[in-house]
C-alpha cells in the first residue's frame, strides 16, 4: 500500500494524501478523515527509504554483521537495537556472510538508502576498505566493532582481546599445561593479532617455546575436528588448546571425545566469545566472555556522538571476563607460611 494507491482509490491527488497523512493544512476535514480511515484499514506504512531519498536525511542506522548465526554477533545486534530504539532510531540489518563482495554491495545499498550512519564488523576476507571510505566521503559516519580497520579514522569498539587471551592461557599454564596450541583466524584481522599476542606473551612469560605448528589457521568447528584428530596422533601431542572462538573450541572438544582423550584430565580446552554453545557442551566449555550486548550499546553511543557533533575518532574497549568451566582444570591454591 502506497500513497499512490490511496490516491487512486479515493480519487484524490497524491499531494492531498501526503498532506493528510502528515497532518498538514490544506485538506478538507471530510477528505482527511476518508484518507486516514482508508490508510488505517489497509495498514498503510510510510516508505522510510523513499522518504530518506527525498529529504536526504534519516533516523535509520545501517548495521552489518558477518553471520546471523554467530551468537556474539547476535548479541551485538541486540545491544545496538536496544540502544537505537531508546533514541528514536531504526536499524537496517544486513549479513555479509564473511564475503568481501557482499559487504561492498551492502555499503552501496546503505548509501542509496541515505542511512544516518553505519555500524559494522569486517568480513574475514576484507582487506580493501575503500567502500567504507566511500560512505565517509558522503558524510555517513562509520563505527567499527570487533573486527576493525585501523586504516580509517573511524570510531571503534573492541573487546580487550589481548588481556582476555593472556589471562586464559596463563590460567591454563598455572593449572599444569605446558604445550598449548592456539587455533587462529586470518592473520590480517586485528582480533587475531591481539589474541595471538596475548597467547604468545603468556607462553613466553612462563618460559615455553612456541613453534609455527602450534599456531595453525583454524577458526571453525568442522576444520577444528579434522585438524585436532590429526594432532592428537602426534607423538608429542599438546596438553592444552586455546581457540580463537567457541565454535572452534567445541570442535576440538568433540575430536578429543572421538579419540577417547579425557578433558580436562589429559587435555585442557579454552574458547573465546562466551557463545551459547559453551553452556551446552559436555563438559561445559571454559571461555572468555566478550560481552556482546555491551559492545553493541557502545557502538551505537559512539555513532550517536558522531551524529551530534563529535569530531575526533574514539576507541572504546570492553573488558573481557574468563568464565571457568569444565574443560580446564581447577587451580589449586596453597597458603604459604
Amino acid at each position: 500500500m502506497t500513497m499512490k494507491d490511496i490516491a487512486r482509490e479515493l480519487d484524490v491527488s497524491i499531494s492531498t494524501v501526503s498532506r493528510a497523512l502528515k497532518g498538514q493544512s490544506g485538506v478538507k476535514d471530510r477528505t482527511r478523515s476518508k484518507i486516514l480511515q482508508y490508510a488505517s484499514k489497509h495498514h498503510y506504512m510510510p516508505n522510510l527509504i523513499a522518504a530518506n531519498l527525498r529529504s536526504r536525511s534519516s533516523r535509520l542506522i545501517g548495521v552489518i554483521i558477518p553471520e546471523f548465526t554467530n551468537y556474539f554477533f547476535s548479541c551485538v545486534l541486540s545491544g545496538i537495537e536496544a540502544a537505537a530504539s531508546k533514541e528514536g532510531f531504526r536499524i537496517i540489518v544486513a549479513q555479509s556472510k564473511d564475503d568481501f563482495l557482499r559487504e561492498e554491495e551492502i555499503t552501496h545499498s546503505f548509501l542509496e538508502a541515505r542511512v544516518s550512519g553505519v555500524i559494522t564488523s569486517l568480513a574475514k576476507g576484507t582487506t580493501n576498505i575503500q567502500h567504507f571510505q566511500d560512505l565517509m566521503n558522503q558524510g555517513i559516519p562509520v563505527v567499527f566493532y570487533d573486527r576493525i580497520s585501523t586504516d580509517l579514522p573511524t570510531d571503534r569498539v573492541v573487546v580487550d582481546d589481548y588481556a582476555g587471551a593472556f589471562a586464559a592461557v596463563e590460567y591454563m599454564i598455572k593449572t599444569g599445561c605446558k604445550n598449548i596450541y592456539f587455533y587462529s583466524s586470518p592473520p590480517h584481522l586485528e582480533i587475531t593479532k591481539n589474541r595471538r599476542n596475548g597467547y604468545l606473551d603468556a607462553m613466553h612469560k612462563h618460559g615455553f617455546k612456541v613453534t609455527p605448528e602450534m599456531l595453525p589457521l583454524c577458526d571453525n568447528r568442522q576444520e577444528a575436528i579434522k585438524l585436532t584428530q590429526k594432532i592428537l596422533k602426534q607423538e608429542h601431542r599438546p596438553d592444552g588448546f586455546f581457540a580463537v572462538n567457541d565454535m572452534t573450541a567445541a570442535g576440538i572438544l568433540y575430536a578429543c571425545k572421538l579419540a577417547g582423550v579425557r578433558v580436562p584430565q589429559e587435555i585442557s580446552i579454552c574458547g573465546f566469545s562466551g557463545d551459547a554453545i559453551s553452556e551446552t557442551t559436555d563438559p561445559l566449555l571454559t571461555t572468555v566472555d566478550q560481552k556482546g550486548e555491551e559492545v553493541g550499546q557502545c557502538a551505537f553511543q559512539l555513532l550517536l556522538h558522531r551524529l551530534t557533533g563529535q569530531e575526533h575518532a574514539q576507541k572504546m574497549i570492553v573488558r573481557t571476563k574468563l568464565l571457568l568451566r569444565g574443560t580446564t582444570k581447577t587451580l589449586e591454591i596453597t597458603d604459604k607460611p
